[in-house]
This record gives structure tokens, sequence and C-alpha cells, in this order.
């Protein structure tokens, strides 16, 4: 779970949406964010039982001020899922595969194709579902965390 971006008052509340879905005490280690000045981020790992990934995304699209992505890793019979959030752009949720890489279903694709008359609305629409905006808006952020340090947190229970 990467929390990109978050003004230093809304920090505590972060950690305590993340220690409710989780059940246990969360204490993030917050460095400063240098592709938004003012800013902090952290990051943490996470084990806890599928589905959680999308509880801690629930938690934490409160707070709309804040960047962050969580991802699910996929586990026996269950698909991963990446969720990612951007101010102005709001949640957008895929499924991953084992690789990590978003995975769009035969559904989806057919209902695409049926909406659209091809060319660059075909276009547009794909890159809504590989999150195009939200890779944008967030890489800034992820770069600027390279070399952060890491917490790991469990689910209890």
């Amino acid at each position: 779970m990467y929390v990109h971006s978050s003004p230093s008052a809304v920090c505590p509340h972060v950690e305590w949406a993340i220690s409710g879905t989780l059940g246990a005490r969360v204490d993030l280690k917050w460095t400063a964010q240098p592709a938004s000045p003012g800013q902090l981020r952290a990051e943490c790992g996470w084990r806890a039982p599928a589905g959680t990934g999308a509880k801690l995304a629930s938690a934490l699209k409160a707070w709309p001020m804040i960047r962050f992505e969580v991802t699910e890793e996929p586990s026996a019979g269950v698909d991963g899922e990446r969720f990612c959030f951007a101010p102005g752009l709001g949640l957008w949720h895929g499924r991953t595969s084992a690789n990590g890489d978003i995975v769009v279903g035969e559904d989806q694709l057919r209902a695409l194709v049926g909406m659209t008359r091809g060319g660059e609305s075909l276009a547009h629409k794909l890159d809504e579902l590989l999150a195009a905006s939200w890779d944008e808006a967030l890489e800034p952020y992820r770069h600027a965390g390279d070399g952060a340090p890491v917490t790991w947190l469990h689910q209890v229970g």
C-alpha cells in the first residue's frame, strides 16, 4: 500500500482508517513527499484475507485530498486487485494477474466494443479500463518514493 501524498494533519486519520480495517494498531513511517512539497508519504506491506484491499481503499477514499494505491496480491482461487485514488479522478479499481498486469475480462471487452464505434472512442475507453489517467497522475509520486522505508502490517484475528 502506498499513501503517495497526504497533508500532515490527515496522516493520523489515515493510520486510524488502516488500523480499523486491519484490526491492529498501525504506526506508519511518514517521510516528505518531494513531488508535492509540504505533503507526506508512507508505504507498507500488509497481509490479510482476500477482500481486505477493497476495505482499505474504501476506508482511505474518505479523504479526497490524499493520493494512494492499494494492491492485493492474487491468492488461491482469487484474482489480485489494484485500487488507485487521485484527487479529481476518484477511485479506480481493476483485477490483476499473478505478474501484476491489469486483467480486462471478455465481458468488459464485449461491452466496450458494443458501446463504442471504434477509433478514438475505443482507445479512450481502453485507457479508462487500464487506469491510464491514474497512472499519469500518480507516476511523479511513485518515483519520489523510490528507496523509502516500508512497514509491514498484519491483520489480527
